[in-house]
């Protein structure tokens, strides 16, 4: 396979969280400029300085709640006319939701879903054109092993997260022919503000060790990665468990 340059002209939706802002650091240190989107302005000015002193060539903000998809088209034709061209798009935004809520009221529901899935359906279409036209580009997409199996513990947040990796399959079908590299990212537990008030124990990682692993995925132009790695053979045995099984299963 023809090696190609690493993308430098950065798009990061999604800017100021944890997995996102650790995996920018590292692509500041290569020299990348970037577009940050973020609901924040503060957040957001925050992240541009540090990236400045990692090495970051140009940083530009743009303050926005993603869950607002009737302002995506003009907050990413104003990424690609500030970054000249979009080479890399990171969608690193999510939320998890809190599973009794989200049983409880189908409206607590819906806004794991606008936020997880049809946000990133919005802005994946508008990129996924960009990208098919310019003939270029990598779309990489943090997911998570959640939507591998629905489990009872969190199957709204699962299901989310299963519905976009679906989706991320097909529009990796569809771009391949343009030579677009469509990243599907799944993170297992990792320490983050969104975690925090979860019992972390040795299978959690650090944002730090998974951004690598981000930035390793782009560079070697796959198309899904665990991270870590372990987590494949663990999601591989969960889904393997027999349903008269699974549905007995306290997880």
């Amino acid at each position: 396979m023809e090696k190609r340059p690493f993308p430098k002209a950065v798009l990061a939706l999604g800017a100021t969280s944890a997995i996102g802002e650790a995996t920018l650091r590292l692509l500041a240190e290569r020299g990348a400029r970037f577009y940050l989107v973020a609901r924040s302005q503060e957040k957001l000015n925050a992240v541009a300085a540090d990236l400045h002193t990692r090495g970051a060539t140009g940083v530009a903000t743009h303050a926005i709640d993603l869950d607002d998809t009737a302002g995506h088209p003009a907050m990413l034709e104003a990424a690609a006319k500030s970054l000249g061209t979009i080479e890399l798009a990171l969608l690193a935004h999510g939320v998890l939701g809190k599973q009794e809520e989200t049983e409880a009221s189908y409206a607590a529901a819906e806004a794991v879903l606008r936020t997880n899935f049809l946000s990133p359906v919005s802005l994946i279409t508008w990129l996924a054109n960009y990208f098919e036209v310019t003939k270029q580009g990598a779309l990489a997409v943090i997911s998570s092993v959640a939507g591998d199996r629905g489990r009872k513990s969190n199957y709204v947040y699962g299901a989310s997260k299963g519905a976009l990796n679906v989706f991320l399959s097909g529009v990796r079908a569809r771009m391949d022919r343009a030579g677009v590299q469509v990243l599907t990212i799944k993170p297992g537990f990792v320490a983050t503000p969104m975690t925090a008030h979860l019992a972390q124990g040795p299978l959690f990682a650090k944002p730090s060790q998974v951004a690598r692993g981000i930035v390793k995925a782009i560079e070697k132009r796959r198309d899904v990665v665990y991270l870590p790695a372990f987590w494949a053979m663990i999601m591989l045995i969960i889904r393997l468990i027999p349903e008269r099984i699974f549905k007995k299963l306290n997880v």
